[in-house]
């Protein structure tokens, strides 16, 4: 009777911390390293086609807020996407803007870190961050992602990275990058 009590005891102890291991995965414990602003559409669509988005591509914006740039490449071009942020208002402010828009088989939004989130079958990134985490991404960005994939940034640069085009946008600039080959990437 004992050892039944003391297995009952272990597994109400050990419920919270499985459950708690499930939140933080789910939910990421810090808060959002930036603030909300969002990208005018203009810059969106500019974004979008600076990045030469087209059928069969996966986008991944990261840092979504309420998911205007996935929600417009869903609609415009077709095709999948995924916005990712850490803010859980955003994400439920994104559901319901995609709701509303009608793409919701296309487009989904996940409120994870960045840092963490896997993103690795992105053929498209798009972001909107400051350029400190920009420079910080840009390893993760290198390690993870496939060669060829094009990344587009809203008006913050990746530091010595320079960009492959850029592009005057609604008094903003965006950058444009592909990543490139292990071999060739510059020594920054």
């Amino acid at each position: 009777m004992k050892s039944l009590i003391a297995l009952a005891a272990a597994l109400v102890l050990a419920a919270p911390s499985s459950l708690l291991g499930q939140a933080q995965k789910k939910a990421p414990s810090r808060g959002p390293d930036v603030i909300f602003v969002p990208t005018p559409q203009e810059v969106v669509e500019d974004m979008l086609r600076l990045a030469n988005v087209r059928k069969g591509d996966v986008l991944y914006d990261l840092g979504s807020g309420d998911g205007r740039i996935a929600i417009t490449a869903a609609k415009k071009y077709g095709i999948k996407a995924t916005g990712i942020d850490i803010d859980p208002e955003r994400i439920r402010e994104a559901n319901a803007n995609a709701k509303k828009a009608g793409v919701t088989d296309r487009v989904q939004f996940r409120q994870e870190d960045l840092f963490q989130a896997n993103f690795r079958d992105a053929t498209v990134v798009t972001l909107y961050l400051l350029p400190d985490l920009n420079v910080k991404l840009r390893p993760k960005l290198w390690n993870e992602l496939k060669p060829g994939t094009r990344i587009v940034s809203h008006q913050f640069d990746m530091g010595k990275w320079k960009p492959e085009k850029t592009l005057e946008s609604e008094g903003r600039t965006i950058y444009f990058w592909t990543v490139p080959e292990k071999g060739k990437r510059p020594n920054l």
